[in-house]
């Protein structure tokens, strides 16, 4: 009997498979797969060392004559956009022989073979379309992520009855869509790519599921799943057993806004800025590793550190440590492994109890800097022990423990009190941009609020009150966007502007 590998080991295992495929090759990697390799191998270096000629956006440069072979990953359905950007890469090159790796629906492979040469043009042109698991960023065994639908969620009751035409006349009996066709095009799109790139990935763990859905949109999902003619002839051979359950995300609003965590890693996702085109890693600054200066000359800017290392053993197993320990626990941690490393590279390293604070692990990081060998054995490690240190000295580290005493306060006043005195207590707190103070709460902070009031209220019963306290909020928040020198990403993508 086959031996069941873990999910990330099947992710691993997918990449391994296309690894032999790029050699003399030029590929192109839209993000998606760009940061599933990222994890998965440790990033393009492995396309590289494997023989591929470079390694480019999906919409980068075209090849030149030279070039003549190329290999394509496309996560979800190439449709739209995608289509298009495929299109105008193979017309625009000289390629003879493409090889276009895609998350599902094995029913698009002959049409796409046959699109591919007719744009190479050539009547010896080599199309293959393979299907194969390369969406998904593990990042643990059991933990993986799936970069491509990391803004994909569920509809809330008032944008369907909204998509619907329909009034909102009752708070307790929200509508729910019955059947994909249901819901607006794009999420039909999305439902669909999710459903076929589990089924591949099922497959890749040689897995026939027995699937249950919590949730309207995880139940179209679901269905999905069920009638895909890929996963039918699967579930009549794969070897393994498993439970799949699917649950829409907005059903735990709550869990997703509060701060309740006391997790290490989690803060460090949520105060670190993001990796440059990744959704799922962290930019960590290495400056203090190296003796280079980075001053306003652009040619001596430095490339971030991430959080993932799937090269580095000792990394990777801190990695998975910090992922399941409580907050404290992971800080020590991380301050034991740094010792332990400078101890093996007889670095001089002054033993501290107690108490672990950012400056002590940032000193125990700066022992490597001078001593090229022993940063190249521990890279990873330091990366992981600078994003801790960077994290604790954040100044958004700080509002954790204030975020998580009002939330605390306002489930008490939930408790005791009306939904509207609890929008008038958030009220007192909205102020303007020239009001506001260090400690006062941003426009961003307050929408959080606001989301967490709403997931934990329950059921929300029609009251003069209550709208009046709501529009009374809603005309403060308005004055209070409108007065910012200049909106954020989030602000904008709200409000449909442009700061």
């Amino acid at each position: 009997m086959s031996t069941q590998l873990s999910p990330s080991a099947a992710c691993t295992q997918a990449w391994e498979r296309v690894l032999p495929r790029v050699r003399g090759a030029l590929v192109f990697l839209d993000a998606a797969s760009a940061e599933s390799l990222h994890w998965c191998m440790g990033g393009v270096e492995a396309l590289l060392r494997s023989g591929a000629l470079a390694v480019r956006a999906l919409d980068g440069p075209a090849g030149s004559p030279r070039q003549p072979k190329a290999v394509m990953t496309v996560v979800g359905q190439p449709k739209g956009a995608v289509l298009d950007s495929l299109r105008e890469l193979v017309l625009g090159s000289y390629f003879q022989n493409c090889l276009l790796l895609l998350t599902g629906g094995q029913e698009e492979g002959l049409r796409l073979e046959d699109q591919l040469r007719r744009w190479m043009g050539e009547d010896n042109s080599v199309a293959e379309v393979v299907h194969v698991a390369l969406g998904w960023a593990p990042l643990a065994p059991q933990l993986l992520l799936s970069p491509a639908l990391a803004s994909f969620f569920p509809p809330l009751p008032a944008d369907l009855q909204r998509l619907a035409g329909r009034p909102r006349t009752d708070r307790k009996r929200p509508a729910t869509p019955a059947t994909e066709t249901e819901l607006p095009a794009h999420l039909q799109l999305r439902a669909r790519s999710l459903a076929r790139a589990l089924s591949t990935f099922l497959e890749e763990l040689g897995l026939r599921e027995e699937c249950f859905a919590m949730g309207a949109l995880s139940r179209i999902v679901a269905v999905e799943l069920a009638a895909d003619p890929q996963g039918k002839s699967r579930r009549k051979v794969a070897p393994h057993r498993g439970s799949l359950l699917l649950i829409d995300r907005s059903l735990d609003l709550t869990g997703a806004v509060s701060h309740h965590g006391d997790n290490l890693v989690e803060k460090i996702i949520s105060v670190l800025p993001r990796f440059p085109g990744h959704t799922n890693d962290v930019a960590v600054n290495v400056v203090e590793l190296t003796a280079l200066l980075v001053g306003d000359d652009s040619s001596s800017a430095l490339a971030p550190g991430c959080l993932a290392q799937p090269n580095d053993p000792a990394a990777k197993a801190l990695w998975e440590s910090m992922l399941s320990m409580k907050h404290k626990e992971a800080v020590m941690e991380v301050r034991r492994h740094l010792v332990e490393a400078a101890s093996r590279e007889n670095l001089p390293i002054k033993m501290s109890m107690g108490r672990v604070t950012p400056e002590q692990l940032s000193t125990y990081v700066q022992l490597f800097k001078n001593n090229l060998k022993a940063l190249e054995n521990h890279c990873g490690l330091l990366q992981l022990g600078l994003a801790t240190s960077q994290t604790l000295k954040h100044p958004e580290y700080a509002k954790w423990d204030n975020f998580l005493a009002f939330e605390r306060l306002l489930l008490q006043n939930l408790g005791e009190t009306d939904l509207p005195k609890v929008l008038r207590q958030l009220l007192s707190m909205v102020k303007s941009h020239s009001e506001r103070k260090e400690n006062d709460y941003s426009p961003e902070d307050l929408l959080v609020l606001l989301v967490y009031i709403y997931s934990v209220v329950g059921e929300i019963p029609l009251d003069k009150e209550l709208d009046a306290a709501e529009e009374e909020l809603k005309k403060a928040l308005v004055r209070v966007f409108c007065d910012e020198p200049k909106l954020s990403p989030l602000l904008q993508k709200i409000t449909g502007t442009i700061s």
